[in-house]
């Protein structure tokens, strides 16, 4: 059943909360950190693509401090293997058994860093821990726990010795964003504070909370016309004569999902046509494959997404549940 607006005016307040204790540490980077934190309550995870030193591993921490979770950080090298990752058996001589050691994809929030610089065979180790919560070794299926987010980073700068995330792996990131360089009013207070000793943020809420939280997202009211205007934008995308492939299915599902979302974080049980518009190119762009051509004369799969958006016409009457 639709959410309350109660439920809705809770989730929105706290939504606001945790994003206000990550910015304590995440300055001036505010529609990042509510992107991230939509992704997290979408069930889905996070792409980032930047320059180093922009405060990746910062908001991992500071979101798992935020909602009392554990977290991770995986140094993606080209001689990290997979078991490096989700973990190995090893066998105890004492007791004649195999022991297993989980590896660091065990967390709430894991942060893969410069994913694109370990092989394919590593970054696969990622897929089924991604899709579905869970490892296989050895024949043995362990579920890694909830919540789970990973924030994966690849350099665009450096390019050297690294591997591209194939498609389908592309495909299974809920958004792609990038944090950038603050902006001077943020770099000033950043430059002012970093003489003094600062603090790990606290937990705003609980796990459990979370969770709930996630559940009442998934609860969320979408009227027919804006399910049929997510379809309409993901098929303008595959249609679009820049693009080689559009996006999959699973590009409109995660847009339904993140835009569910959006709408409690704004104190509302139901979805408005602007809550798709302003996550349509995180959630989708990344998605896309253009042609060639397009990338030589400097298109970009942001640029068609905002002209799809654009294009695409969205339901004239008011959607309320």
């Amino acid at each position: 059943m639709p959410i309350s607006q109660d439920q809705a005016t809770w989730f929105q307040r706290t939504f606001a909360g945790i994003a206000d204790n990550v910015e304590q540490v995440i300055v001036g980077k505010r529609h990042v950190v509510e992107l991230v934190l939509t992704a997290l309550l979408s069930e889905g995870h996070v792409l980032l693509e930047d320059v180093p030193g922009t405060g990746k591993t910062s908001l991992a921490r500071a979101l798992a401090a935020s909602v009392d979770g554990t977290s991770t950080r995986i140094q993606f090298t080209p001689d990290l293997l997979p078991g490096d990752v989700t973990g190995i058996t090893v066998y105890d001589q004492k007791t004649g058994e195999f022991e297993f050691h989980s590896g660091p994809v065990f967390a709430n929030i894991v942060l893969a860093d410069e994913i694109n610089r370990a092989s394919p065979k590593t970054q696969s180790a990622l897929l089924e821990v991604m899709a579905e919560g869970r490892v296989t070794i050895d024949g043995v299926t362990r579920p890694v726990g909830l919540p789970f987010l990973v924030i994966a980073t690849q350099n665009p700068v450096e390019q050297a010795g690294t591997y591209r995330l194939p498609e389908a792996q592309l495909d299974r990131f809920l958004m792609k964003t990038s944090l950038g360089y603050p902006d001077r009013a943020s770099t000033v207070r950043i430059l002012e504070d970093s003489a003094v000793t600062r603090h790990e943020v606290g937990a705003v809420i609980s796990t459990q909370a979370l969770l709930n939280m996630a559940a009442l997202a998934r609860d969320v009211y979408v009227d027919p016309l804006v399910y049929d205007y997510i379809a309409r934008l993901v098929e303008a995308t595959r249609d679009a004569e820049q693009v080689r492939l559009g996006s999959s299915i699973r590009g409109g599902l995660a847009l339904t999902k993140a835009a569910r979302t959006r709408a409690a974080a704004q104190g509302r049980g139901y979805v408005v046509p602007d809550d798709v518009k302003l996550l349509a190119e995180p959630v989708l762009a990344h998605r896309l494959i253009l042609h060639p051509e397009a990338e030589f004369d400097g298109v970009t799969a942001e640029a068609v997404v905002g002209q799809v958006v654009l294009a695409v016409p969205p339901p004239s009457e008011r959607v309320a549940g």
